[in-house]
């Protein structure tokens, strides 16, 4: 080591590192509904001054940086294709604010001499940093549900996971979890009871950040996890350089065969899945955004109005900038929750229909707010009696979803929000049908809006097309004879101009062709046949995947379009860093 690096500041040399890469910078206040996106101007890396650029138009700035401190998350996209995930995570960093501008703000920060951070309790926080890694699994439900998840930092009172956003739907605040189960590279491992002591939103890719305090610990619990703490405190300090004593990893972040064997497999996925377009990001971002919403709703009981208006003005951007780049970005979801996933889609085909009606529709921003909010109640009916939505319910855990309608208005009641007129006509009756067979009122005919016969319709075709609660997925014509032949239940002049928009063979759907191809529909012509599809998949070559977009004459090169499939039979996913 030179004398040079055992001067630098041990956290502006993560930060540095992780800046080589793709990153993004967010700012957080746990008092603040979402965080700020900002820019490392400068950065010093022997005194640790770091200076971060943010554009606000907001008011309330300073509440980010009460006492003068900072709290922020760097996340980078490593690798050949910039899609392994690395973080670091810094909190109460000393700082002062200078605004440059209406809107330009600078932030003087003085990061910290030690990547350790001693907590309140006296304890020490060892982050897990450049590389470090240990793998999670939280028993959130005995012997009923369990989040995996990775580790970000530990100590011996505690840790904090880094868990999928999605799975957060079941985990609140001063939650007991029967379960904590830590494993390291080489195979060790460390189990506890736990408590939520917090949990927020964790980046920009979809995350959530659970802060776990260990509870009962035995005595022999106490000794392992003091032994843990003291190897990764021992790793952090070889990998960061502080320590030029140390001259080799601690055999506890040395992978064993097993783990091994899962990182080989989570490379060659990462190869298999294809990388996002801008357009499938911004609707990625949407659905990210409103999962932080419910985590507001349920942790902070504020309604995060502001996030949820973005949410639509940024599905309606995206709309009315390239709409079938949209629309075919749309698919990209079909991984995410159900509920999530139903609510974004629909959402957009509402706008879509509404704005070919009329773009200057007054009402198209509340009822699109309306849509997005109107399978919220779900994830907050999630209890140890229906501890998933993910899985195929039993009656009992039918009956306690139904109840989601009223489970949403009794939660805004509560947070003291008043949709407008519009919104609560479709957070209210979406699940309504004209014959009186839909839910939670049995309103029918007249009883029923303009809007509601539209998003009714949008909600059947849309629940039709992917599977759910262990329902086949029907193709885009079996679904539209369905619904056609359900007698009275739907507005049939609705379907015919539903039909209309998007044909047979809608933008975003799995198309097969007689060659063996398997290819995603990009557009559409007159008559409703795709005429430019990205090819994904050779079938005579299965594990092989390919990417070619081809249109017009050469479709039929890979042959005759024998139909629609299902993505799900074929092994497409998407994409998570």
């Amino acid at each position: 080591m030179t004398s040079s690096d055992q001067h630098q500041n041990p956290s502006a040399s993560i930060i540095r590192s992780l800046l080589k890469h793709t990153n993004e910078l967010s700012v957080y206040s746990k008092d603040m509904p979402y965080a700020l996106t900002a820019e490392v101007a400068e950065l010093n890396l022997s005194t640790g001054h770091m200076v971060l650029e943010i554009e606000y138009a907001g008011l309330g700035i300073e509440r980010y940086f009460a006492h003068g401190s900072v709290n922020f998350d760097l996340e980078a996209l490593k690798g050949a294709h910039a899609i392994e995930r690395e973080t670091y995570s810094l909190s109460n960093v000393s700082a002062k604010l200078h605004k440059s501008d209406s809107t330009h703000y600078r932030l003087e920060c003085q990061l910290p001499e030690s990547v350790f951070v001693q907590e309140n309790r006296g304890a020490v926080r060892i982050p897990f940093i450049m590389g470090m890694q240990a793998r999670v699994s939280l028993e959130i439900y005995s012997n009923n549900l369990n989040v995996p998840g990775r580790l970000r930092n530990l100590s011996i009172g505690g840790c904090m996971v880094d868990i999928d956003l999605a799975d957060s739907i079941a985990i609140g605040l001063d939650q007991s979890i029967p379960g904590v189960t830590l494993e390291f590279p080489n195979g060790d491992s460390f189990f506890a009871e736990g408590n939520v002591r917090h949990i927020r939103p964790f980046g920009n890719h979809g995350y959530a950040a659970v802060g776990i305090q260990f509870t009962s610990l035995s005595t022999s619990q106490a000794e392992t996890l003091f032994q843990f703490v003291n190897e990764s405190e021992r790793e952090a300090a070889y990998r960061t350089g502080t320590n030029d004593k140390l001259a080799y990893h601690s055999s506890l972040f040395i992978p064993g065969l097993k783990e091994k064997k899962i990182l080989q497999r989570e490379a060659q996925e990462r190869e298999k899945q294809a990388r996002q377009s801008p357009m499938q990001r911004g609707v990625m971002d949407v659905a990210h955004q409103l999962q932080v919403a419910l985590m507001y709703m349920k942790n902070r009981n504020l309604f995060p109005s502001e996030i949820l208006y973005d949410c639509v003005d940024t599905l309606r951007y995206l709309i009315e900038q390239d709409r079938k780049a949209f629309l075919f970005a749309l698919a990209s979801l079909r991984e995410e929750p159900d509920w999530v996933r139903h609510a974004v889609q629909v959402t957009s085909l509402l706008a879509d229909l509404l704005l070919s009606r009329d773009p200057h529709d007054p009402q198209v921003r509340e009822a699109m707010l309306g849509g997005l909010l109107h399978t919220l109640g779900k994830p907050l009916l999630v209890s140890e009696q229906l501890p998933s939505l993910k899985v195929n319910m039993n009656p009992a855990q039918k009956l306690i979803l139904s109840g989601h309608v009223e489970e949403f208005l009794k939660k805004i009641n509560t947070l003291g929000w008043e949709p407008s007129p519009t919104c609560r006509d479709v957070i209210e009756n979406a699940n309504e049908r004209l014959d009186g067979s839909g839910y939670p009122a049995s309103r029918r005919g007249n009883q029923l809006s303009k809007l509601i016969r539209l998003i009714s319709v949008i909600k059947i075709v849309n629940k039709l097309l992917h599977s759910r609660n262990g329902e086949p997925t029907h193709s885009p014509l079996n679904a539209y004879r369905i619904v056609s032949n359900a007698d009275a239940a739907y507005d049939k002049t609705v379907l015919v101009e539903y039909i209309q928009a998007y044909g047979l063979y809608p933008i975003g759907c799995l198309a097969k062709y007689s060659g063996n191809f398997l290819a995603w529909v990009m557009d559409i012509d007159a008559r409703g046949m795709p005429n430019q599809v990205h090819i994904v998949k050779n079938l005579r070559f299965p594990e092989t995947n390919i990417s070619s977009v081809i249109s017009q004459g050469d479709i039929t090169q890979i042959g005759k379009l024998e139909g629609i499939v299902n993505p799900f039979n074929y092994g497409l996913k998407v994409l998570k860093v």
